[in-house]
């Protein structure tokens, strides 16, 4: 301003400048608006149409013919379905546009081409808006291209080096109906675009940056509108065999792994619908996941499932130690189950059999009883439950050769046709007394995966079991961590447990039951089967308990690098004809034997052909987080690059320590550290600690709100965070052999801040930099 208030020159060109830029932006908003009026004008049709579909079909109740009920729930369930999805409210409906030159060719079973026709035409010849759902006008013209189509794939797949035919791709930002902002990528920045004969505007500073930038919330965002070239590789990889993903912190595999879900569905829904299973490896993750597929469009069409909850029934609620984990997690455990069950048959079985049968005493000794288990069990595979009739049966046979043990064979036909006769109601008379009823309850129980596991409680049982599987330290190691279990196995169980109890499930088998089918007056009056309604359908599924599925088309496995032998195994079962998409990075692995681990993940994908994908760039941490996570990857994984960070913000991470060796004091610094941050972030912020201060660290949170959460080293794996304070980073690195790497996570969890608060074991300097970053 001049001496007398009045704006110089350059102070009044800078501001007819902003002016002008605010007044293109506007504009720009403006028109992307009046297209997403129109959206969701059609959209307020289709919901419409569908409504009038769902009262038309509910006027047919009494249409008579099987058809025509057939028809009508056909009709109820496709307009319900379409109803469903397009009342669903999505922020961000309509996300991304882009601006085509001419294509060299027309368009190929609707896909277009993406060459175009001259690299040097500057004018604007198509324009293609991107969105959640596809949309047409009431001429059957795009409105809005789903973000899966092939017609959307230059959205996330062009870029300066390779632009195809985008001139500008545009991030269209709004907030319920209303258009709040645009951010434009000029990808052919040596042209003068034109569209409609004037210049092609281009606003902001980034569609990327800008999206990296907003603060973090409890839950996964999509990110469907910043997908970049290498991640929407992966998400439209081909569904055949495997799809192998490895990738460092903040590369986005896990919202590249739920947006292939997604993409999977929209490509083949027939084949997918229902029958896709995403495994993660905390509930905590899947709490954090959980929200991105309904905002695709595709809500309750995958099953998230915790690697611990896999089994129908059972959730993990507690944790092995580092040590322990390892046993249960090694191939070795399969051989120990084995036996185990085996020697729960045996645990409390009686050693004697006695019956009354034709006039005198018949008894199988400890022997014979030997004699007749090892040939009900032979040398096959059939599960322990399901061998109870052919255990009833041999022991038949004992009972019968004993009560004609000192009568001649048969000479003649007759003679052993009567013999049969005899033998037959033999069987059907002893079977029935119940002493013998009695003995076989006893001698071959049915058991369940739980009472067997908990058979393991005694340390010396478990090592008479486990010689040459485990050692004694590892047997009374196994034996310490189920016994709180009771004689049934009730009680408290870990993610490890769970893998050991599918294990058992295949080994022993449901026992046999009889089948039992639903009989409808209409099936007793005409004959024929019962036509069912969806209406009916429904009623029905109320009144049953749901059965889990068990069979997969398509397994999608996050933080693969943490998975056991045991636990492929467990999802193996799972996936027996489906196909796979496996993300992880072996720096991150809190599993310590990963030559074990990828030889059982070899075996569960046998033959199938893999194709392999690096995720190579880091969009969660800035570059100064990145530098300092880089120092433990160094020591945790020799060799290994680190992704490489796309934005860097200036704010070094900072250091601290405690020398008072008292839990108090240090405790109290790191709520002061948590409190500090909270005033500096919008978003959420962390604690990280060893697993063993967990409850601890609870202490520390306690009146904070809801902002500020405590986390277990392991509890952190693909979580993220504003801000992260890392506390005691020796002694999460001393937890296992595998520390070092858990240690790694703990440190790329920020997306804006990192304090590193060491104890007085983190031997840190005068800056309060730890020794294991310095």
């Amino acid at each position: 301003m001049g001496a007398h208030g009045r704006p110089h020159a350059a102070d009044t060109s800078t501001a007819d400048s902003a002016a002008a830029t605010e007044g293109l932006r506007q504009r720009e908003i403006a028109g992307e608006q009046r297209h997403l009026d129109t959206v969701y004008q059609r959209l307020e049709e289709k919901l419409a149409e569908a409504e009038y579909v769902l009262e038309d079909a509910a006027k047919r109740v009494q249409v008579g013919t099987p058809g025509a009920l057939a028809e009508r729930d056909a009709q109820v369930y496709r307009a319900g379905a379409h109803l469903n999805r397009l009342n669903n409210e999505f922020e961000d409906f309509l996300f991304g546009r882009i601006d085509l030159q001419q294509a060299d060719a027309p368009e190929e079973h609707g896909i277009p081409s993406f060459t175009p026709l001259d690299p040097t035409d500057q004018n604007v010849a198509q324009t293609l808006h991107i969105g959640r759902l596809g949309v047409l006008d009431a001429e059957f013209g795009p409105l809005v291209i789903d973000w899966r189509a092939p017609a959307a794939a230059p959205f996330y797949r062009a870029t300066p080096l390779e632009p195809g035919r985008v001139l500008r791709r545009r991030v269209i930002r709004s907030k319920g109906r209303k258009v709040i902002g645009v951010e434009d990528d000029l990808l052919r920045p040596d042209l003068a675009p034109t569209l409609d004969g004037q210049e092609l505007a281009v606003i902001g500073d980034g569609a990327l940056m800008a999206s990296l930038g907003r603060a973090r919330s409890h839950t996964m965002r999509d990110i469907v509108s910043s997908i970049q070239k290498e991640q929407d590789e992966v998400i439209r990889a081909p569904a055949a065999g495997a799809t192998l993903v490895t990738g460092g912190p903040g590369t986005g595999k896990t919202a590249v792994a739920l947006h292939r879900a997604a993409f999977l569905l929209y490509q083949d829904r027939r084949r997918y619908a229902g029958g896709i299973l995403v495994v993660s490896p905390t509930p905590l993750l899947v709490s954090y996941t959980e929200g991105v597929l309904p905002a695709l469009g595709e809500e309750g069409q995958v099953a998230i499932r915790a690697v611990g909850s896999l089994v129908d029934g059972i959730e993990a609620e507690r944790y092995d130690t580092p040590e322990t984990a390892r046993i249960k997690g090694s191939a070795r455990m399969v051989q120990l189950l084995r036996r185990t069950a085996r020697a729960a048959l045996e645990l409390r079985a009686p050693t004697e059999l006695k019956v009354v049968a034709r006039g005198e005493v018949l008894r199988l000794d400890a022997g014979r009883l030997r004699a007749v288990r090892g040939h009900v069990v032979g040398s096959g595979g059939t599960p322990l439950n399901l061998l109870r009739p052919r255990a009833r049966r041999l022991l038949l046979d004992a009972l019968w050769a004993e009560a004609i043990r000192d009568l001649p064979k048969p000479t003649d036909h007759y003679g052993r046709e009567q013999r049969q006769e005899e033998k037959e109601a033999f069987d059907e008379y002893v079977s029935d007394e119940a002493p013998f009823l009695d003995f076989l309850d006893a001698w071959w129980p049915a058991l369940t995966p739980r009472q067997v596991l908990a058979s393991l409680r005694n340390a010396k049982h478990t090592n008479r079991i486990a010689r040459r599987t485990v050692t004694p330290e590892e047997a009374r190691r196994l034996a310490a961590s189920w016994r709180h279990l009771d004689d049934r196995g009730a009680g408290g169980l870990t993610a490890h447990d769970v893998a050991l109890l599918d294990e058992l499930q295949l080994l022993l088998g449901e026992p046999a039951r009889p089948k039992v089918r639903e009989v409808d007056a209409v099936d007793l009056l005409t004959g024929l089967d019962e036509v069912t309604t969806y209406a009916d359908r429904s009623a029905r599924t109320r009144e049953r308990v749901p059965v889990e599925r068990t069979e997969y088309a398509h397994v999608i496995v996050d933080e693969a690098q943490d998975l056991t032998p045991m636990q492929w195994r467990m999802i193996g079962r799972r996936a027996r004809m489906a196909t796979w998409t496996i993300v992880g990075d072996p720096a991150q692995s809190s599993w310590p034997f990963p030559q074990e681990a990828q030889a059982a993940l070899d075996e569960v994908l046998g033959s199938k052909p893999r194709r392999r994908h690096t995720l190579t760039v880091n969009y969660r941490n800035p570059a100064e987080i990145a530098e300092v996570a880089a120092k433990v990857l160094a020591l945790a994984a020799p060799g290994t690059p680190s992704p490489s960070a796309v934005r860097s913000t200036g704010i070094v991470p900072r250091f601290a320590a405690v020398a008072d060796p008292a839990p108090a004091a240090f405790g109290a610094a790191a709520r002061a550290e948590l409190v500090r941050l909270l005033g500096e972030v919008d978003g959420t912020v962390a604690v990280v600690v060893p697993m063993d201060r967990r409850a601890e660290a609870a202490g520390w949170i306690e009146g904070l709100g809801d902002r500020a959460v405590a986390l277990g080293s392991l509890e952190a794996k693909g979580l993220e965070y504003d801000a992260t304070v890392v506390a005691d980073p020796t002694g999460i690195a001393g937890e296992s052999e595998a520390g070092l790497r858990v240690l790694y996570v703990a440190l790329t969890r920020a997306t804006q801040r990192l304090t590193v608060l060491s104890g007085p074991d983190d031997l840190a300097d005068s800056a309060g930099v730890p020794a294991l970053l310095r």
